[in-house]
């Protein structure tokens, strides 16, 4: 059997002076691989996928990304590991409202020498990189490239966040509820850009939401409730 991309053994997490929010035995996210996550409000989601950067470590447990155990390395490790093999799409975008359309895209390129070269042997240069995936996603306007972020619509957000994701090909993109503010049809076709994109940059897909429709999209759904055995508890 192959390595996967993710791999979680008995990790439990728990913030000081309270109960465990998450008591996950297991979990595997294999390369290429697209899969949705059922996670509602409140049930440790955002704090799973902070697990899963290294921005936060589990109270007991391991986390593999890649191989490596993330527990293993310091923070500013993590830091760098998680900016050179992970992409996020938030559910509020997170742009930085006063810099232009291309020049939040290739913000983690500046950040990560890796991506960057990913970027430049794909397509040239980090810019072109920027081009082609906005135009991918529909957002070929050169006018459109020189706005400022915040003047752009929910949708036209959107999907900047993805491209910024996306480039320099990191290994793994999490999606945390991106397609909340979106109708049921534009919801759809995002999905489908970003499982292009994805497969072109061999990138897998880990998507986080609580929209349970959208799961027969994916290559195989989960339910973080179902695994947690902390929310079993509490629920008991």
């Amino acid at each position: 059997m192959s390595q996967p991309l993710i791999e979680l053994h008995d990790l439990v997490f728990a913030w000081p002076g309270q109960a465990p929010l998450l008591d996950i035995p297991a979990l595997r996210l294999e390369a290429g691989e697209a899969l949705f996550l059922k996670g509602p409000s409140g049930s440790g989601k955002t704090t799973l996928l902070g697990l899963l950067g290294g921005v936060n470590l589990p109270g007991q447990g391991r986390i593999q990304l890649l191989g490596h155990d993330l527990g293993a390395m310091g923070q500013g490790a993590r830091d760098r590991f998680r900016v050179d093999h992970t992409g996020y799409i938030f559910q509020q975008f997170n742009l930085l409202p006063f810099l232009s359309v291309r020049e939040n895209v290739e913000l983690p390129c500046r950040f990560s020498r890796s991506r960057a070269e990913r970027a430049r042997q794909r397509h040239g240069s980090v810019d072109q990189a920027a081009s082609v995936l906005l135009a991918h996603l529909g957002l070929d306007d050169p006018l459109l490239l020189a706005r400022r972020a915040g003047s752009l619509s929910i949708g036209q957000q959107q999907r900047v966040a993805a491209a910024r994701a996306l480039i320099g090909q990191p290994e793994l993109v999490i999606a945390d509820e991106p397609t909340s503010a979106l109708d049921a049809d534009t919801r759809e076709t995002f999905i489908q850009l970003l499982f292009a994109e994805c497969r072109a940059a061999g990138s897998s897909l880990l998507f986080v939401s609580h929209d349970q429709s959208l799961a027969p999209l994916f290559d195989r759904h989960l339910s973080l409730a179902e695994l947690n055995r902390a929310a079993k508890s509490r629920e008991a």
